[in-house]
């Protein structure tokens, strides 16, 4: 007897259950990508993962070493600065999928190797003092053109919050001014990752600048030409109420905030009829305006303005000021009829707080504090509580009186 067979019964008892299909492993996406040569410096490094998250970036160099910034999602990491000119770089990265499993990339490539550099310096020295008035201060030996790349690269942390914005003048030559007088005992570090910033067509740093310096206490020095006296502000209490003489007619002391540059005693001051070495002498202009020991005129102090445009000092208080005194502690002369002449010295405390930022290139202010700096819109922030000429410059110091 043939057996007969069940064609379109049931499901067969003995047939397997069809595999449950498996998810693609994550897809990681690195650029530049491997092999790559001639990169541009400033398009940095890129990492994207599609069906996973990134659980890793490593990034091997001989240069400087490179940070970056994960998205809140874990699916695109980018380096943080402009990578180094003529530098090799090999990127790992490492995702994971749904499943739990992970996947890694690596990219190796090199940047490109300039034709044409510029070096860039700071003014402050490495934990030196400065007093409260001092701009940092950065000089670059090829004029900048790209401004907002360069102030875009460059980073301050401070001990205490400080508000402040970095104000071109020229084209080789950058402050960073606090909005009021930087608060005493700050601690100061500044970094500028200059490397791979191409600060005007063809034209590229090479160097990462970093410098740590601090703020000291409070010296202000407040002159008025007609009064004949000087009074000096320590740590915002009057010190001192000194009798003084400034410019004559003709030499008139010129009015603005200055900042004291340097002091030599003594200084060697040459003019129409004179040539003398001169104590205890504190200079505020590049022109030769100082606050110094003047023995000569001590009957004339507090009376009478005789001086070849300097503020002369008994020698007793010209003494007490030069032991005092840092570069940056402001000199405030008021009361003069001549007007105060822009980068005869250090004249940033000049400018109101709107033309600072006029003179930013990303029109923003910079806020300050131990974790970095962050570029922030003016109207976003709170009005400043500082008064002159303790807390600040007064606006318009440098007009006639």
């Amino acid at each position: 007897m043939v057996g007969a067979s069940a064609c379109g019964g049931g499901a067969s008892h003995g047939a397997s259950a069809s595999p449950k299909p498996v998810a693609p492993l994550a897809r990681i996406s690195i650029t530049p990508t491997g092999g790559a040569r001639g990169v541009k410096p400033a398009r940095g490094i890129g990492v994207r993962v599609v069906g996973g998250k990134i659980v890793s970036v490593t990034v091997h160099t001989a240069g400087d070493r490179v940070t970056g910034d994960l998205n809140g999602a874990a699916t695109a990491w980018h380096s943080r600065w402009a990578l180094d000119v003529n530098a090799r770089y090999t990127v790992r990265a490492t995702a994971v999928d749904t499943a739990g499993r992970t996947v890694t990339k690596t990219s190796t490539f090199r940047t490109l190797t300039p034709l044409h550099t510029f070096a860039t310096q700071i003014f402050e020295g490495h934990n030196q003092t400065y007093g409260v008035g001092m701009p940092i201060i950065l000089t670059f030996d090829q004029p900048i053109t790209d401004r907002r790349a360069v102030e875009r690269s460059l980073a301050v942390s401070t001990s205490q919050r400080v508000v402040g914005a970095w104000y071109w003048d020229g084209d080789a030559t950058l402050y960073f001014r606090p909005r009021s007088y930087w608060p005493a005992h700050t601690r100061v570090r500044f970094v500028a990752h200059l490397s791979g910033i191409e600060g005007a067509p063809g034209v590229y740093g090479t160097h990462t600048l970093t410098q740590s310096f601090v703020i000291g206490r409070s010296l202000i020095a407040v002159a008025n030409t007609q009064t004949h006296h000087v009074r000096i502000y320590l740590n915002k209490r009057l010190f001192a109420d000194w009798p003084m003489s400034s410019g004559r007619p003709g030499d008139d002391t010129p009015n603005g905030t200055y900042l004291a540059i340097d002091k030599e005693n003594p200084a060697d001051m040459i003019g129409p009829g004179y040539n003398i070495e001169v104590p205890w002498s504190v200079r505020f202009t590049w022109s030769g305006d100082y606050l110094h020991d003047a023995y000569w005129s001590v009957g004339q102090q507090g009376f009478a303005n005789v001086s070849h445009g300097c503020v002369n000092l008994s020698p007793a208080d010209a003494q007490t000021y030069y032991q005092m005194a840092l570069p940056g502690d402001p000199v405030t002369i008021t009361g003069s009829p001549r007007v105060g002449t822009w980068d005869n010295g250090w004249t940033v405390w000049f400018l109101r707080w709107r033309a600072l930022l006029h003179g930013s290139a990303l029109r923003k202010a910079v806020r300050t504090d131990p974790h970095g700096s962050t570029f922030v819109r003016p109207a976003s922030l709170r009005p400043s509580r500082a008064k002159a000429p303790l807390g600040r410059a007064q606006s318009g110091n440098a007009k006639p009186a």
